[in-house]
């Protein structure tokens, strides 16, 4: 896990070695500080200035560097772990985008978003504890019981006694805490789940009534997260209670026997002086400790973030590109061999079961099944969304999994059942497409798309903003705005997943005409629920449990009198009834 970590410090490396070197410094600087206030408590007589000038201004020297040091480490601190963050946050950002649909199911999105955020703020506080604070009080400790030592044996054995109790009792603590902080990151993926169903599906909340329901499910949640961080919280607090029992005892038997050593050798063994400065390192002793405490706390929920962003930044998708990999596509010939597909490897049916079916290039292929037939499952596996468990999908002749995944990709365009706008204007969202296109292929597209035609009708045209998700549009035009997306891309497999469902026949029977004489060297194929958005295809798949039942022209299935015909018998009807 650090190993992996730390490979995101990259250019903030000299900050991270910095800032202990700094803390070292304040560290020595801080406990030369009580040696000089014994001298300078042990030569005051009363008879002269001197030792007060002389000590004064080594000590105002020393407390003036040692604050240099350390506002130099926190800045250096601070631009290490924020900058390390950013890199942490940035890697994980980058290695999601090369996800496949399964690695992302089995994260969840709500889980990829609380590594991103919580995670991730977790980690840098605890990297800007470790490379100072946990820096400091290792150095702070050593050198005030070298300092002790060098002063009384005898006294500095309190201080050798109380640090491996104090030790002990951090680390049982910590261990103790540790497990708790698994489950509450497990807990707070659940809570982060029931926040983003809400606010994305807030419209069908409030359509339904459904208010007092999700907030009863986000209390729950929230209370199981509360719940968990109480118990830890009412652990970690024994750290201060116990810290100060042992700064207060250290104290006392400091005090009760270095006044014992110096009563008894008049003052030849012990100074006042040094017993001060005993004191004072007693102190920063047991202060250093307590801020180690406080270091563990951090770290305890640190380890937990840290190994969730290293199990991200570990995976190896599922789908990658093969070295070498082919990069172009030299047309839209499709073909189906023997393939069976599941979405967990050894686990659960199969999706589609022995698949076999030829596409020509330019061929415009409709499919119909009803809900849960693997439609959708079908046609995501030719542009490698998903890769086959059993079989071979070919494209231009050649398996999918030859072909470098950026390159089959521009080539085949996609319009999922639930595609999305950006926030931006049209043009911005229109040239994920292409982003050269210019403003004439812009219209171009949305004029085969029907999309042209409302957006003259927005008082900034081409230049509307969409908010985010498309939400300040309609179904209908949101569907032709993303159809018109994928046809900048001027792919050679155009795949249109229900994506017509929102549009009215008319605009439906159109946008097919635009499709059959603009780009006929495109295969086409087209999932849809309606007879009439498929009827005039070059060949029609029937599904059903994911396998292809029937297929044929639409008027060999209508005279199979199969499920196509039922549907199409059912639409009809409904049709004339109307």
């Amino acid at each position: 896990m650090l190993q992996t970590l730390l490979k995101s410090v990259r250019q903030y490396r000299k900050a991270s070695i910095l800032t202990p070197l700094y803390v070292s410094l304040e560290v020595v600087l801080e406990c030369l500080l009580p040696l000089m206030m014994a001298r300078l408590i042990d030569e005051m007589t009363g008879d002269s200035m001197a030792p007060i000038l002389k000590y004064g201004a080594i000590l105002a020297v020393l407390a003036m560097f040692s604050l240099v040091f350390g506002t130099l480490s926190g800045k250096e601190a601070a631009t290490a772990s924020c900058g390390f963050a950013r890199n942490l946050r940035q890697d994980l950002y980058f290695k999601i985008q090369d996800f496949s649909f399964a690695d992302i199911d089995h994260f969840s999105t709500s889980s990829l978003v609380t590594r991103m955020t919580t995670d991730v703020t977790n980690v840098q506080n605890a990297y800007q504890m470790i490379i100072r604070i946990a820096v400091r009080t290792p150095l702070m400790i050593i050198f005030s019981v070298v300092m002790t030592m060098s002063i009384s044996v005898r006294i500095s054995l309190i201080f050798l006694v109380l640090i491996p109790i104090l030790a002990a009792a951090l680390i049982g603590i910590s261990l103790y805490v540790h497990p708790i902080f698994r489950s509450v990151f497990r807990k707070y993926d659940a809570l982060n789940n029931s926040v983003q169903e809400n606010v994305a599906a807030i419209r069908v909340v409030k359509s339904f009534v459904r208010e007092d329901y999700e907030k009863k499910k986000f209390e729950k949640a929230a209370d199981e997260v509360c719940q968990d961080f109480t118990r830890a919280e009412k652990l970690l607090a024994l750290n201060s209670p116990i810290m100060m029992l042992c700064i207060y005892v250290a104290l006392m038997l400091v005090s009760f026997f270095g006044a014992r050593i110096i009563i008894g050798s008049a003052g030849t063994e012990l100074t006042t002086g040094e017993l001060s400065s005993l004191i004072n390192y007693g102190v920063q002793i047991l202060s250093t400790m307590m801020m180690l405490s406080m270091v563990f706390v951090m770290i305890s929920m640190a380890m937990e973030s840290g190994s969730r962003i290293a199990e991200v930044l570990n995976h190896e998708s599922v789908l990658t590109s093969p070295e070498n990999g082919i990069t172009e596509v030299t047309d839209g010939r499709v073909e189906f061999t023997h393939v069976s597909f599941r979405y967990k490897e050894g686990s659960g049916d199969y999706a589609l079961s022995d698949i076999d079916l030829k596409i020509e290039a330019g061929q415009t292929v409709g499919i119909i099944g009803g809900t849960g037939s693997a439609k959708t499952t079908l046609i995501q596996l030719i542009s490698r969304l998903y890769d086959v468990t059993e079989g071979q999908v070919l494209v231009s002749g050649r398996d999918v999994r030859d072909y470098d995944l950026e390159s089959l990709r521009n080539e085949v365009a996609v319009v999922l059942q639930k595609n999305v706008l950006f926030s931006g204007t049209i043009k911005e969202n229109l040239r994920w497409g292409d982003p050269n296109a210019s403003d004439e292929e812009l219209v171009r597209v949305c004029k085969l798309a029907q999309a042209d035609e409302f957006i003259e009708q927005f008082p900034d045209k081409y230049d509307t903003h969409i908010e985010r998700g498309g939400a300040n549009v309609s179904g209908g035009q949101k569907q032709r705005l993303c159809i018109a997306r994928a046809l900048l891309k001027k792919p050679k497999i155009l795949i249109l997943d229900d994506s017509t469902s929102a549009v009215d026949t008319k605009t439906d029977a159109l946008i097919r005409r635009a499709f059959a004489e603009e780009i006929p060297d495109t295969t086409k194929i087209i999932i849809a629920q309606r007879i009439s958005s498929v009827q005039d295809a070059d060949m029609i798949l029937v599904m059903d449990n994911g396998r292809i039942v029937e297929q044929g022209t639409h008027e060999e299935l209508v005279a199979q009198r199969g499920i196509y015909w039922e549907a199409y018998d059912s639409q009809t009807r409904s049709k004339e009834a109307v």
